[in-house]
Parts: C-alpha cells; sequence; structure tokens
C-alpha cells in the first residue's frame, strides 16, 4: 500500500495523577512533555506533516498536541486546522473509526490525539495485527486506501511506530489499558462482535 490517505494515530504522552481522579484535568509530566515533543521531531525528521487534527479536550492531549505542534515549527497547521471534541475523550475505537470515515476528501495526513484503549484497538483492527505495544505517547502511522469513508478493519498498513523507550517494551502480547468497567472484551465491527486479536488484553479502568 505505497499511496492514499496516512492516518496518525496518537496516543497522549505519561499524565500525572490518578486515572479518574479530576481525569479530563490531569496534566502532562515532564517527562510526558519531553516524550511528546521527541515524537513530533521524529515525525518531522520523516517529512510527515498533519493537515488536519483531531484532539480530545484532556488537558493531557491538548498539551501532547502542544508539544507536537512546538516540534513541527512552521509545518504545523493552524489552529483552524485542529479540532477539539468531546467525542474523542469519550471514543471506543467504533466512534474513532467513525470520526476517520467521516473526513472530508481534502485531508490527506489526519492525526488523532487520543487515549487507549480506544487507540491502540484501532491501529490494531486497521493493520490486522496484534503485536503492537501502544504506551503512552506512542505514535502509529497507518497507510489507509485513497478515500477515508472506505477505512475499515484490516485495511491499513503499519508504515511505522514511534514509541518512548522502547526497548522496554518487550513481551508476548500488548496490552491495550484504559477500558471503562464493564467494558466487554470484545471488538465490534458495525453488528457483529469481533473476538479481540490474540494476545491483546483489555484491563478495567478509564480513558488513558
Amino acid at each position: 500500500m505505497s499511496s492514499g490517505r496516512t492516518l496518525l494515530v496518537l496516543r497522549h504522552a505519561k499524565a500525572a495523577g490518578e486515572p479518574g481522579v479530576n481525569d479530563i484535568e490531569r496534566p502532562l509530566t515532564g517527562g510526558g512533555r519531553r516524550d511528546a515533543s521527541e515524537a513530533g521531531r521524529w515525525l518531522l525528521t520523516r517529512g510527515i506533516t498533519p493537515d488536519w487534527v483531531l484532539c480530545s479536550p484532556a488537558r493531557r492531549t491538548r498539551q501532547t498536541w502542544e508539544q507536537i505542534r512546538a516540534a513541527l515549527g512552521e509545518a504545523a497547521p493552524g489552529d483552524d486546522a485542529v479540532s477539539f471534541g468531546q467525542r474523542l475523550y469519550d471514543a471506543g475505537a467504533q466512534d474513532l473509526l467513525d470520526l476517520v470515515n467521516s473526513q472530508p476528501g481534502d485531508v490527506h495526513t489526519l492525526l488523532t490525539v487520543g487515549h487507549n484503549p480506544a487507540s491502540g484497538q484501532l491501529v490494531a483492527w486497521l493493520t490486522g495485527r496484534s503485536d503492537i505495544a501502544f504506551p503512552a505517547g506512542a505514535l502509529a502511522v497507518v497507510r489507509v486506501g485513497e478515500s477515508w469513508a472506505a477505512v475499515a478493519p484490516g485495511g491499513g498498513e503499519l508504515a511505522d511506530l514511534w514509541t518512548p523507550h522502547a526497548a522496554e517494551l518487550s513481551g508476548p502480547g500488548p496490552l491495550i489499558t484504559g477500558c471503562r468497567s464493564g467494558t466487554r472484551a470484545v471488538l465490534a465491527w458495525g453488528e457483529t462482535p469481533l473476538e479481540p486479536p490474540a494476545g491483546l488484553h483489555l484491563v478495567p479502568g478509564y480513558p488513558e
């Protein structure tokens, strides 16, 4: 898949505080700010810049985007190309996919700045891979087809992946954290429930 649209899926960088305690106001840690800046520089060195950004309104996602934008410098999109919506904070993987599907044709590179489990699950869905760890600050570059509306599970290719402290991320499979209490460990596509790929574990909690 050498042509088409590019989807950048970014989980916010490491945040302070305990999940669920004034959750939406949790700020980035100093290390989280440094990681987000490094992710932005990584994009810049590869010549990858978004022309549209969908960002959760949570403090930690906003701060992550601010660090990315500062690292991109003049290559960053303007404020009119950045959308903050509550839907990104509450989103499950299906919600994120619906948002991707609704993007206009003049958007070629889309960046989502969100939370787990939705961000990690979306990458697993699109690529069909269960071996992708998606910790705080992870950034996936996924090549998709010519139309956002046609993006579907299995229809993407993982072109690149940046994570903080990548050497520490060894293990039998990814841990997708941040499921709200009561969330079933089933991925849904349309009307058909899909079991998570082998090695994909869902852990109860809050959007991470």
